[in-house]
């Protein structure tokens, strides 16, 4: 159950009850109940209410056996319980289905015909057409805002909950007294009186309808009701203000203007009424106010709204912006890697093929053309490095696939001095394609810190094996041959960065990597790798 609609039950439930203490105010004994049943009835017909939000089925199936009921027992809640039922229907076109909604209108229709009818009457056809569309017509208008209305910009509903409020309460509390005054049923009156309240909490939605319904509504009680027509010029006047709020066309305020002007004087001027200039400048300055409050705040919200739009494409340029510097940037670096890195490793490149012409064969002609041929495959590993940071939405390109860099990099660290023993499950192929290319730098990076730190003559042992969806990677490299103190194998410069990037790596997949002393004076390189990545 949503409790932060609990008050809106409790408002709902409390008004029912109070509506019924009004419309049974003066009522004396009937036939068949004592006036002291007043109360427990009004309870009866209230309090129900606070569930039509939640049930508003069986809550109108109540309402309207309870409405049959006290008309048979001439009870004045019958009153109270035909405008509550017609409420009920409404919500329940606005929150139930087709079955659902025609159920309670059945209801509702047989149960206002027992109301209409009376003993020894004829039912003529005027009368089943009154049952029939007083029930139906707030069932089509709650399914009509359920299913054609759109939502406003703010979702907050506080301003149509305290327009509707304050209508009703001033309907209400303003005519209850002379419902039983006029030519109409005292229901008739009192739901008149409640719809046209509650009419208020939709007219933001609808300003044009709710001005042609309070228009018609003034009509009715300028016809009927004459002590009425003061409430109603007034809620007249507010649905000309919030038609003016809402309707950002000069053209509709000012026909809604002068509409408001011609249902004000059909209101108060009566027969024996004088027209002068000053009384027809007073009643268009009265309607001109509600229009001018009505302008002004639509004025405000559209300014909000103006200034909400600027701060939202101003936080989209800001946001391109960076993006902007950031691409620049990643160009910049680009450009400069290229010229730097590229231009040395491709100068490199050059003098070992040469030299590597112009030396006899043996050992030194084939570490020129390992040179020459890690060369080539560092120049082609940068050019989809610097692509990748000028376009970073393209997805990397695999040069090779994974398992043959493995085994190139064991072949390349044994041609450099190292004793590899590579164990490389074939189950390994099945993983997922992010997984084994993150295995395969970390054993190229491995291998190649072995090398540096630990030198020639080290034998290291690699090991790639499945580990559930993902891979588990091991490389264990033993004692050093030498103890004797000496610079990194081959003069190789150390960056500190190998140890700290394989972390990252292992990182994004979501895996771990450990690595340590292994107890018997070598080096323990373990890294477990998942198959999907961490959120």
């Amino acid at each position: 159950m949503r409790w932060r609609g609990v008050p809106l039950d409790l408002l709902l439930a409390v008004s029912g009850v109070a509506l019924d203490l009004f419309t049974t105010a003066h009522a004396g004994d009937t036939a068949y109940l004592p006036a002291e049943a007043n109360i427990p009835l009004g309870l009866l017909a209230g309090l129900p209410m606070g569930f039509v939000r939640r049930w508003p089925v069986p809550v109108t199936l109540y309402l309207a056996a309870l409405l049959a009921a006290t008309d048979q027992l001439g009870s004045f809640t019958s009153n109270t319980a035909q405008i509550l039922v017609c409420v009920a229907v409404g919500v329940a076109g606005f929150r139930s289905g087709l079955r659902g909604t025609v159920v309670a209108v059945a209801a509702t229709i047989t149960a206002t015909a027992f109301n209409i009818a009376d003993p020894g009457i004829a039912f003529t056809a005027n009368t089943w057409m009154y049952s029939v569309l007083l029930p139906v017509f707030p069932a089509a208008l709650g399914a009509y805002l359920r299913g054609s209305a759109g939502p406003l910009e703010e979702r907050d509903v506080t301003p149509d909950a305290l327009l509707a409020a304050g209508g009703v309460a001033m309907t209400v509390l303003s005519t209850w007294t002379t419902w039983h005054s006029g030519s109409q049923p005292v229901w008739v009156v009192g739901l008149l009186a409640v719809v046209g309240g509650l009419s208020l909490g939709v007219a933001r939605r609808l300003p044009g309808l709710v001005l042609l319904a309070q228009g018609v509504l003034l009509l009715c009680a300028d016809t009927y009701l004459n002590e009425a027509v003061n409430t109603c010029v007034i809620l007249t006047l507010v649905a000309v203000c919030v038609f003016a709020m809402r309707v950002a066309s000069w053209a509709w305020t000012v026909a809604a203007y002068f509409a408001g002007c011609l249902l004000t004087s059909i209101a108060v001027v009566g027969e024996g009424t004088g027209i002068t200039p000053f009384r027809v400048g007073v009643l268009m300055t009265l309607v001109a106010t509600p229009v001018a409050i009505g302008r002004y705040l639509g004025m405000r919200q559209a300014a909000a709204a103006a200034e909400r739009l600027r701060a939202e494409e101003a936080a989209r340029a800001a946001v391109a912006q960076v993006r902007a510097d950031q691409l620049a940037e990643r160009e910049r670096i680009a450009r400069d890697v290229h010229d730097i890195v590229a231009h040395h490793v491709g100068a490199m490149v050059l003098r070992a093929g040469a030299a590597r012409y112009a030396a006899p064969d043996g050992p030194v002609a084939d570490a020129l053309s390992d040179i020459r041929e890690t060369g080539h495959q560092v120049l082609q590993d940068l050019r989809d490095l610097l692509d990748l940071l000028r376009e970073p939405e393209r997805e990397p390109h695999l040069l090779a696939n994974p398992a043959d860099v493995v085994r190139e990099a064991a072949e390349r660290m044994t041609a450099a001095g190292l004793l590899v023993d590579l164990d490389l499950d074939p189950a390994t192929d099945q993983a997922p394609l992010t997984a084994r290319a993150s295995a395969a730098r970390i054993v190229q990076e491995g291998l190649t810190n072995v090398l540096k730190h630990a030198g020639p003559g080290t034998r290291v042992s690699v090991t790639v094996a499945p580990a559930g969806e993902g891979l588990s990677v091991e490389i264990r490299n033993g004692r050093p041959p030498a103890t004797a103190e000496r610079p990194p194998a081959g003069g190789l410069p150390s960056s500190g960065r190998g140890l700290a990037g394989m972390r990252e790596r292992v990182r994004a997949l979501g895996g771990t990597l450990s690595a340590g002393p292994d107890g018997e004076g070598g080096w323990l390189l373990a890294a477990s790798l998942p198959a999907r990545s961490a959120a």
